[in-house]
C-alpha cells in the first residue's frame, strides 16, 4: 500500500507470483486485484475534484476489500449484462454489427474520467485522445451520445453539465456554444481555436446545433426535462444563433475539421435546422406551446429551402455552391430518432441509394474529397436505412476493415477506405456512435434506459 513509487527507485512494474498446485483435469482460476487510482484527477473551473468512487473518502484498502467481496456476484452479472447486450446488438442490426458495438464497448467508456463534484454529484469527462488533447470536447460528446443516451443516460447528463455551466458564465461572451472546457486534465475554460478572446477558428454552428441536439435527446431518454428547463436562457441564446447562421453556413470548421474550413456545408445545415427541430421539442415538453409551433415551423421552412439548395439530382451536394459534389449527410439520423420529421423521406432515399454506388473496399469516404472515411460517422449513415437488408449492406465493407486492417491499434475512427490503413486517432470515445442503431430501435432504447 506504499505505492505509487517511481521505476527510477526499483520499483517493479507489476509482478504478482501465486500457486496454481497441480492442472489436471479440472481447470484452476485465480484472479489478481490491482488498483489504479489518482486521487485529485479533474481540476473543473478552479475545483480540484476527487474520482467519483472517491466521493465519501473511501480509502484505496477499502476498495479492495470491496471489490474482492463483491468478485463473484459482479463476474455472473457482468457474463449476463455480456449476453443480453450482445443479444440486442444482434437483433438491431445483424452478427457484424453486434461485433463491431462489442469492440467499442470498453473503449468508449474508458476514454472518460468520472469525478465527483464538491457536492457530490457526478461530472464526467471525456478526454479527445489522440488529438489536441482537449477536455469534455463538444463534437467529441455528440458522436458518442448514442452508447451513453442507450445504456446510462444520467452519465451524458454528467457530460453536458458542466458545458453548459461554463456557457452561463460571463466569461463565455460569444451567442453560440463552447467546442471544450480546456486540456485534460485542466477544465478551466475553452483553449481550442480563438477560446475566450476571439471567434478565430470556433466552430459555432456545430457545438450550438449539437448541444440542442443531445440536450433534447436527453430529455426524451430521461423521461424528465429538467435540463432543458435550468438552462433555458442559454438554450434560446444558440436556438436564435443557428436560427441567423445555420442555414447556410459561413466559412467555419466543423467536427471533421482534419477537413478544413468550408463555406456552405450542407450537412452542417442539417445540424443546425435539427438543432431548431430539438429546441422545438423542449419548448413543447416544457409547456410553451407558441415557441415550439413558432420555431418548429421555421426549422420545417428551412429544411425545404435546404432540399433546393443541396439537390443535385441524383444526390445532395457536399456545399451549396459545389455543384456535383457529394458528402455523408450524417446529421439527418436525428430526424428519425427524435421524430422531428424536417426533411422529406426521399432525401433520405435518394443519398442511400448514391452512397451505395460509392462503396470502396472498406467502407463509404466521407466525402468526394478524400478517400478517408469516419467510422462513427458511416454507422450513423446506415442507421438511415428503411430496411435491415441495407444496413448490413453499409456495415459489410466496415466488419471487412476491422478483420483486414493493416492497422494495429486500438480501434480507429479515421481510416481509408481502399488500402485500409488509419489516417490518425485511436482509442477514442467518438466510436460509442457506433451504437446508435441500437438506439434507433424503441424497444431496444427503452429495455436499456429503464434497466435497473
Amino acid at each position: 500500500m506504499d505505492m505509487p513509487r517511481s521505476p527510477n527507485t526499483g520499483a517493479a512494474h507489476l509482478a504478482v507470483v501465486f500457486s496454481l498446485r497441480k492442472v489436471g483435469q479440472e481447470s484452476i482460476r485465480r484472479h489478481v486485484l490491482v488498483a489504479y487510482t489518482q486521487g485529485l484527477a479533474i481540476e473543473y473551473l478552479g475545483r480540484r475534484l476527487h474520482e467519483y468512487w472517491q466521493r465519501d473518502g473511501l480509502p484505496v484498502e477499502r476498495l479492495l476489500e470491496d471489490a474482492e467481496r463483491e468478485y463473484p456476484n459482479l463476474e455472473v452479472y457482468g457474463q449476463r449484462f455480456d449476453a443480453d447486450l450482445t443479444l440486442d446488438l444482434v437483433h438491431a442490426g445483424g452478427k457484424p454489427y453486434a461485433d463491431l458495438a462489442t469492440l467499442a464497448y470498453r473503449q468508449t467508456f474508458a476514454a472518460h474520467e468520472l469525478v465527483a463534484d464538491v457536492d457530490g454529484s457526478p461530472l464526467m469527462f471525456p478526454k479527445e485522445n489522440f488529438s489536441n488533447g482537449c477536455i469534455a470536447t463538444v463534437d467529441v460528446l455528440y458522436p458518442s451520445s448514442p452508447f451513453f443516451l442507450l445504456l446510462n443516460p444520467r452519465l451524458l447528463e454528467a457530460q453536458l453539465k458542466p458545458i453548459f455551466a461554463y456557457a452561463m458564465l460571463p466569461r463565455w461572451k460569444w451567442p453560440f456554444a463552447p467546442h471544450d472546457l480546456g486540456q485534460y486534465p485542466l477544465a478551466n475554460g475553452q483553449v481550442y481555436g480563438g477560446g475566450e478572446r476571439s471567434e478565430e477558428d470556433q466552430m459555432p454552428v456545430e457545438e450550438s446545433g449539437n448541444l440542442l441536439i443531445l440536450a433534447a435527446a436527453l430529455g426524451k431518454a430521461e423521461g424528465d426535462w429538467h435540463v432543458a428547463e435550468r438552462y433555458w436562457p442559454l438554450f434560446t441564446k444558440w436556438a436564435d444563433y443557428v436560427l441567423r447562421k445555420g442555414l447556410d453556413p459561413e466559412n467555419q470548421l466543423s467536427t471533421d475539421d482534419f477537413a478544413g474550413h468550408l463555406a456552405h456545408n450542407a450537412n452542417l445545415s442539417i445540424k443546425a435546422i435539427e438543432g431548431l427541430g430539438a429546441y422545438a421539442m423542449m419548448a413543447r415538453a416544457l409547456g410553451k406551446q407558441e415557441i415550439a409551433g413558432n420555431y418548429a415551423s421555421r426549422a420545417k421552412g428551412m429544411a425545404a429551402k435546404w432540399e433546393s439548395l443541396a439537390n443535385s439530382g441524383d444526390h445532395y451536394k457536399l456545399a451549396f455552391d459545389k455543384p456535383e459534389t457529394w458528402s455523408q449527410k450524417y446529421n439527418l439520423v436525428w430526424d428519425q430518432l427524435l421524430h422531428f420529421d424536417l426533411f422529406s423521406t426521399g432525401v433520405r432515399q435518394t443519398e442511400l441509394a448514391f452512397y451505395e454506388k460509392h462503396f470502396n473496399h472498406f467502407g463509404l469516404p466521407l466525402d468526394e474529397r478524400k478517400t478517408y472515411t469516419k467510422l462513427d460517422w458511416e454507422v450513423w449513415t446506415a442507421t438511415l436505412s428503411d430496411s435491415t437488408e441495407q444496413f448490413q449492406r453499409f456495415i459489410a465493407p466496415i466488419s471487412t476493415w476491422v478483420n483486414e486492417t493493416p492497422a494495429r491499434v486500438p480501434l480507429t475512427d479515421w481510416y481509408d477506405t481502399i488500402d485500409g490503413k488509419q489516417m490518425g486517432f485511436q482509442a477514442r470515445s467518438v466510436i460509442g456512435g457506433i451504437y446508435i442503431k441500437a438506439l434507433a430501435d424503441p424497444e431496444i432504447a427503452n429495455k436499456w434506459q429503464h434497466r435497473q
